[in-house]
């Protein structure tokens, strides 16, 4: 220690050690740099109402495509001796469920009766039953919802397209071009659905066509303003800027500046729209607008149940049941992909 006033601390070998380059001194790996990506595929499996939602989609779409060949009816097939056939299964029919019976109500009140036992078909199986026209209900619940989900995937397809494109143009010229699009934008969806699809019917011959192309002259305004407003917020920004310096062209900025920041928010507009599309392509079958036989739809077969609904109601629970699903599953999935691509939603 030194005579002055200043205190100088002593210092022994021992007092610091060299830390080696061990596990201790390794990046700890939960700070550990992760991709945005693969934040959002955590923060999704995380949501069980969403993963749920993703396998009850999944498996829906697998009954679309192969349960059709579970059974060796077609979904065109008429049998009217075996018409209004209760739902019966293999091997259930013993436990007393699903066995063919079924409560017929009449005017005079109601009576038990079973179509396979009277008639002689005890070896005949309708999973879901069979329809007025003698038509086995499970082959065409599949096929119908096989046809639904066609006709709103690629009808939203479609739509992401031309609303993208309508709506990233419209933001990243602003001005005049901006403002007349808009107007344009406005006419269209001003026009109601309905009155569209009934002049396409009168013009172009019923079908998966005419409805794709009826869905695909108004779905796309909804795509097209998320375009828009996040054109509106991201031209201006400095990488943009930047790529516009450096010489590239307008559409390049777009296609490769923009359109690769708008992935997530285009993906979540894309999940909502298909419900959407599936309850109007059902909702035009209702009413007699979509799908003609003998093919058949979700809305179309809800269609024909109705009118037996008040004498054999279990013909139109299939279809209901399967619409409801997939239309709520669609829905939450949606809900779970917003919030993991963007969890500031979740906090509003």
């Amino acid at each position: 220690m030194s005579n002055n006033n200043t205190i100088t601390p002593d210092f022994n070998p021992d007092d610091f050690k060299l830390k080696s380059d061990s596990a201790r001194t390794q990046i700890d790996s939960n700070f550990a740099s992760v991709s945005y990506w693969k934040e959002v595929r955590i923060r999704f499996f995380s949501n069980k109402s969403a993963v749920l939602s993703a396998v009850a989609i999944i498996v829906i779409m697998f009954f679309a495509f192969a349960g059709p060949h579970f059974t060796k009816y077609t979904y065109s097939e008429q049998n009217l001796e075996q018409k209004n056939y209760a739902p019966r299964i293999q091997g259930l029919e013993k436990l007393g469920i699903f066995n063919g019976d079924e409560n017929m109500r009449t005017t005079s009140g109601s009576r038990k009766t079973n179509l396979y036992e009277k008639n002689g078909d005890t070896n005949v199986y309708y999973w879901f039953g069979s329809d007025t026209l003698g038509r086995d209900i499970w082959t065409r619940t599949w096929m119908g919802t096989r046809v639904s989900l066609y006709i709103s995937i690629v009808a939203v397809l479609i739509d992401m397209i031309i609303g993208l494109s309508f709506g990233l143009v419209s933001g990243y010229f602003g001005g005049m071009t901006d403002s007349a699009m808009q107007r344009f934008a406005e006419v269209v969806n001003g026009i109601p659905r309905l009155v569209i699809v009934t002049l396409l019917m009168l013009i172009l011959k019923p079908g998966i066509a005419t409805i794709i192309f009826a869905l695909m002259i108004t779905e796309w305004i909804g795509m097209s303003r998320i375009a828009r407003a996040e054109m509106l917020n991201l031209k201006e920004r400095e990488f943009v800027l930047a790529s516009r310096t450096l010489g590239a062209g307008n559409f390049s900025i777009i296609l490769h500046e923009i359109l690769p920041n708008i992935n997530g928010q285009v993906i979540t507009q894309t999940m909502f729209s298909i419900p959407t599309a599936i309850f109007t392509e059902a909702f035009l079958s209702f009413v007699g607008l979509g799908i003609p036989v003998p093919q058949c739809s979700l809305g179309s077969l809800i269609s024909d149940a109705f009118n037996s609904f008040t004498t054999h109601p279990y013909q139109i629970i299939p279809p209901i049941v399967v619409l409801a699903v997939l239309m709520l599953s669609f829905n939450i999935l949606a809900d779970g992909l917003r919030e993991a691509i963007d969890p500031k939603f979740k906090e509003q």
